[in-house]
């Protein structure tokens, strides 16, 4: 029989027993289960989250291997939320597993959502409108939601509560704006300080109109560290979060963490500056 306390006793010391105990018993959705999204889910289960919703409609490729903690050559072509399933199983056999093979949509986001107490987002970075109505629920019906992205060797971290900004009033981004500009949109408010960019020795292997872009191990895992201890500090009320409008970009190539404060979200002055410069370099119009 599996023993709860025993298998996350290690945690304790910086948890108590009792705040062990609240970790098992709440509820995470992890939208995405690819790079970040299998990292976020493994580092939550290993913290003690026994309820998940997962979901994702992708199977492991050999292109994933660089970065995925799923991929392997015995889960190549498998479904990841299968693989990830199994994984969390293994970890702990008593873990809830809501599955969502089909990935999130319009019509299964209020399921995929029901009774969680925090959202992580581990979309496809060029996924944009339905990670805004991800959020948009998220801010409708008071869960926070973190979303760390990958970017160079570190990571950008920005959570949203229903007392922050929101993602929409941060973000600027509008139906209106095609769907190049609602990506640099999210690039550029995730990393406003651009940390990562002066090591991209091959600018080319970041093509937006392909909707691809390069990305290292080390970045993952960063982003799941950084978002799993921010869950835990607003999962059991301790210690100070970061909400938007603030975000925290920490690069270790470039041994540099900033605090980053978009009062006005994409819509401030130098926001706009940044966004022009970066539709030059990376649409080149």
């Amino acid at each position: 029989m599996f023993d709860y306390l025993k298998a996350f006793s290690r945690n304790i010391g910086w948890l108590t027993e009792s705040e062990q105990l609240t970790i098992q018993s709440k509820k995470v959705a992890i939208a995405g289960a690819g790079g970040v999204g299998f990292e976020h889910a493994v580092t939550l289960a290993r913290l003690g989250i026994e309820r998940f919703a997962i979901s994702d409609f992708d199977a492991f490729e050999i292109h994933n291997i660089n970065r995925q903690a799923g991929a392997f050559q015995s889960t190549m072509n498998k479904p990841k939320v299968e693989v990830l399933q199994q994984v969390l199983k293994d970890i702990n056999p008593n873990c809830s597993i809501e599955v969502f093979p089909h990935g999130v949509s319009t019509d299964n986001l209020s399921e995929f959502l029901s009774d969680v107490d925090i959202y992580i987002d581990s979309l496809d970075f060029f996924v944009i409108d339905i990670r805004i109505q991800v959020f948009n629920y998220c801010r409708t019906h008071g869960i926070p939601a973190v979303t760390a992205a990958p970017l160079g060797m570190g990571t950008s971290v920005i959570s949203f509560t229903p007392k922050s900004m929101s993602f929409d009033d941060y973000f600027d981004i509008n139906e209106s704006d095609s769907e190049n500009e609602k990506c640099l949109k999210f690039l550029v408010g995730l990393s406003p300080t651009m940390l990562q960019k002066s090591y991209l020795v091959v600018p080319e292997a970041a093509n937006f109109k392909e909707k691809r872009g390069p990305s290292t191990p080390m970045a993952v895992k960063l982003c799941a560290g950084v978002a799993a201890t921010t869950a835990l500090k607003i999962l059991l009320g301790r210690g100070e979060v970061l909400t938007a409008p603030k975000g925290i970009h920490f690069d270790a190539y470039r041994n540099k963490m900033k605090i980053t404060n978009l009062r006005n979200g994409n819509r401030g002055l130098l926001q706009k500056l940044t966004l022009k410069i970066a539709r030059k370099i990376v649409l080149d119009s």
